[in-house]
């Protein structure tokens, strides 16, 4: 994947000139749609919006689609550590990176995006040059908190009043702390000259330096020393009964309004009861409702993503998946009779060499696997299944049969098929050159999307590479194999005419394995025999009096994570309707035409 900048979340991440986030672009694989499955994408991040192209030559024709990346949610995903998620309310795109550094890069760079794409990030507040108050924030809260109170306004009043007597109950006991200190102040001082007098009586000081008003003359002529009273109301000034008056006032008060308070909230504690059980059932039916259609529209926005397709962690399970497969085939085969009640087959001129051209073994590189593989074909193909208890038969129509031997390696299904089927009326050869011929394959194939010959090596080989027709929720499939047609040299005269294709996987560098297709490998053979019945008398060999059995090979392992129940029934259905379909096209296309050994 290439990039024009790095991304790691930290401060190189930022332009220092504008306080952003530097742009990030490279190549990244989207999720299209499930015909067309992961295709490469230019990716540009920029400006918190995310925008991708078909290419990077092509940006300068606009993007195809772009998302704001204020409110999307980025999901990595949790098996595939290539993969990350991006919503923004329904649009999901479905993304996937080189490797697992790539993914946590884009991550990293989409996340600082984001961060810094909202008012009152520090980027923002920098440009904008705003700074947040905690007093005006503070003020804020008060103001809700106190209009919050509104409909409950008595009792706001009631807890006011309350507030209020609390002030003036704090004012009044410091006021009576205070004359209580003066208090105590004022006996200790009385206690203190009282010591004093007893003091000076006892140890018989003369007198005559007082006056007569600091004594008092008792009866028995003592003087004792005079204290003028302590007054409360000269202790700084303190009314100590009126203090009392009034704290017991305001007591009663608070007891009053406490009991107010305590009226209303029993009174309308029912209430608030009902209320909250009432917005609870309200709630409880809204989140239902609401998840109910969460579930719904994620079905419907997802249906068909990368989630619900093939493999090892698919959401859709092994029923569905079979329901849809089979609706998918249905379709098909719907839009094909379509087709062919409204095809006109164009005459194609074919050149068929004499069969001698086909006996040879080749000298291309391949030519070895070749002769290998028809001799097994040969020796193994062409046995009686009879005997063999492992071979279950599985359909029987007319001259048909379809054999099945249940195989798996690893979890995925390599059932070998086999089949047998009469043909009246064409030659093998015939059979074998329309089956091999890649310029009439379109006429009766229907399950291939496109095909190209990669490579041909000689007049009977050639490298072929075909994608097939996707069948969602199933992944797409392609193949690379030689294809290769031979006749068989008889040993003895009673040998019937045989010829036989083999179709085998192989590798070539002009059509190496891509993300779009899972890549399948096969080894196929058909192999025809001609069986000729004497004409009447002296009449010359017709069509009617020649039969073709065909016998036809199948090992194909598919790939992918298809379950093995599906891929079986697919077989079963498939396979009789290819041989009836392609056999009934042979009849058609030599009808009237001079038989061809």
């Amino acid at each position: 994947m290439s990039e024009k900048s790095s991304s790691s979340g930290s401060d190189e991440d930022v332009d220092p000139e504008s306080g952003q986030p530097v742009e990030l672009g490279g190549v990244l694989s989207k999720w299209t749609n499930y015909i067309h499955g992961w295709q490469d994408r230019w990716v540009v991040l920029k400006n918190n919006t995310l925008s991708y192209y078909k290419s990077e030559d092509e940006r300068e024709y606009g993007c195809r689609g772009s998302l704001c990346l204020s409110k999307a949610v980025i999901t990595p995903h949790e098996f595939d550590e290539c993969r990350f998620d991006i919503s923004v309310n329904d649009s999901v795109w479905y993304l996937r990176a080189e490797d697992p550094e790539h993914r946590l890069q884009w991550i990293e760079s989409i996340e600082l995006h984001k961060a810094e794409s909202g008012y009152g990030s520090e980027t923002s507040l920098r440009r904008h040059g705003s700074m947040l108050s905690l007093t005006s924030a503070a003020s804020a809260l008060s103001a809700t908190s106190t209009s919050s109170f509104k409909k409950g306004h008595r009792l706001c009043e009631k807890l006011a009043e309350m507030e209020t007597f609390r002030d003036i109950l704090c004012r009044q006991v410091d006021t009576l702390q205070k004359y209580f200190d003066s208090c105590a102040d004022a006996v200790s001082k009385d206690e203190f000259h009282r010591d004093r007098v007893v003091e000076e009586d006892e140890d018989d000081f003369p007198t005559t330096t007082r006056t007569d008003g600091e004594y008092n003359h008792n009866n028995n002529g003592s003087k004792e020393k005079l204290f003028p009273p302590a007054s409360p109301k000269g202790i700084n000034g303190i009314d100590f009964k009126g203090e009392a008056i009034t704290f017991k006032a305001t007591t009663a008060g608070i007891l009053s309004t406490l009991s107010h308070c305590i009226e209303l909230m029993v009174k309308r504690e029912d209430s608030w009861q009902k209320r909250i059980d009432k917005e609870l059932e309200k709630r409880r039916r809204v989140e239902d409702a609401y998840k109910s259609a969460m579930n719904e529209l994620k079905k419907k926005s997802h249906y068909g993503g990368p989630d619900y397709e093939e493999g090892p962690n698919s959401l859709i399970n092994e029923d569905e998946f079979f329901d849809a497969v089979e609706a998918a085939l249905d379709r098909q085969d719907k839009i094909e009779e379509q087709c062919q009640s409204e095809k006109v087959r164009i005459p194609r001129l074919t050149p068929v060499p004499p069969g001698d051209a086909y006996s040879t073994i080749g000298t291309h590189r391949f030519a070895t696997k070749v002769e290998e593989m028809v001799q097994n074909h040969m020796t193994y193909s062409l046995q009686d299944m009879g005997g063999d208890a492992n071979w279950q038969l599985v359909i029987e129509e007319g001259e048909m049969k379809v054999y099945r031997r249940e195989v798996e390696e690893n979890g995925i299904v390599l059932d070998p098929l086999k089949a047998t089927h009469a043909v009246k009326g064409v030659t093998g050869h015939e059979v074998c050159h329309y089956f091999w011929d890649t310029a009439v394959r379109l006429d009766w194939e229907t399950t291939i999307e496109n095909f190209n010959v990669v490579e041909t090596l000689s007049d009977n080989a050639v490298i072929v590479y075909q994608t097939h027709k996707r069948v969602w929720p199933a992944s797409q499939r392609d193949v690379l194999y030689l294809s290769a047609i031979r006749k068989i040299l008889a040993t003895n005269e009673n040998d019937p005419d045989t010829w036989l294709v083999c179709n085998f996987s192989v590798d070539h560098d002009n059509a190496l394995p891509t993300n779009r297709c899972v890549r399948a490998k096969i080894n196929v053979a058909m192999i025809c025999q001609t069986l000729v019945s004497p004409p009447e008398g002296d009449k010359e060999i017709s069509r009617d009096n020649i039969l073709c059995k065909i016998t036809y090979v199948a090992n194909v392992n598919p790939g992918g994570w298809a379950p093995a129940s599906v891929l079986r029934a697919v077989a079963k259905r498939e396979y009789p309707k290819f041989l009836k379909r392609f056999t009934s096209y042979v009849q058609e296309k030599t009808s009237g035409k001079p038989i061809l050994f």
